[in-house]
């Protein structure tokens, strides 16, 4: 459930952050008719209807695979989906790095050529694209994390999450003035990789566990007596940062490697600056 929230709650925030441009652009925007900016917000919420909807259909696909798959296509598919999360999260985190900072600037120029032209179907398109890819994240990144928790944890978690970014959000956008969103950024990244490394991990000891992958040392250490990951709090610091109190060796040299790119890409890659 924590993971379902912390996931939802993260990528709600980012689509709501690109419509939030969009909406106060056209708001704001002193060139544009009443009949223009009326148009242009249905485009607007249009594209972000198309966008859930996108979401909603990978959604609805991947849980078609889970009742079609037979057992054992299953068990594949449940160790490779959390690699997947993992790798999509660590190319979104390089992403808002290199250009998270000039996000609001490179939108609100593509919506000037879009007012320029009376373009709004770009506008809708540009919107769809957006909450699109972060719905279709979220499935992914909550189907690689939560292939161990019950629908009802998972909907708990979404419902909390959402309504966590609602009112994170507003705090946001009312404490811009003593808030920096790139502060936010940056901690959530932090959050994300340590979220992807324990889906690296989990993929892993699952294709461990199908005997597709060698597990080198196993284990590789025992901390059980430190942190058991199968007891309540272990199992918590383990699906946020994939703790292993008798790791395999495998594992843990493919997070180590996880970090140190993490280190050498994302978190060294430097911003335009603009997301204060």
């Amino acid at each position: 459930m924590g993971n379902a929230a912390f996931i939802v709650w993260r990528e709600t925030i980012e689509a709501m952050l690109v419509v939030g441009i969009l909406h106060g652009w056209l708001t704001a925007h002193s060139g544009l008719l009443p009949d223009q900016r009326r148009r242009a917000l249905r485009w607007l919420w249009g594209g972000v209807g198309a966008g859930l909807a996108l979401a909603v259909l990978l959604a609805l696909t991947l849980l078609g695979i889970q009742a079609w798959a037979d057992d054992t296509t299953l068990e594949w598919f449940q160790a490779l989906m959390p690699l997947v999360a993992a790798g999509l999260i660590f190319q979104m985190v390089v992403w808002m790095r290199r250009h998270g900072a000039g996000l609001k600037r490179e939108l609100e120029a593509g919506m000037s050529v879009a007012a320029e032209r009376a373009h709004w179907a770009g506008m809708a398109l540009l919107a769809a694209l957006a909450v699109g890819r972060e719905g279709a994240e979220t499935v992914i990144f909550l189907y690689g994390a939560a292939t161990n928790d019950s629908g009802a944890d998972l909907l708990a978690g979404g419902v909390a999450g959402f309504l966590l970014a609602l009112a994170a959000y507003a705090g946001l956008v009312r404490g811009a003035r003593w808030f920096s969103w790139r502060l936010f950024f940056r901690a959530t990244e932090i959050l994300l990789l340590l979220l992807g490394g324990a889906l690296l991990v989990d993929g892993l000891d699952k294709l461990i566990g199908l005997e597709a992958l060698p597990a080198l040392v196993d284990p590789l250490w025992d901390a059980g007596f430190l942190l058991d990951d199968s007891s309540r709090a272990g199992g918590l610091i383990a699906a946020f940062t994939g703790w292993r109190a008798q790791p395999a060796g495998l594992s843990y040299l493919a997070l180590a490697l996880w970090w140190g790119l993490a280190f050498a890409l994302a978190l060294r890659a430097r911003p335009a600056g603009e997301l204060r």
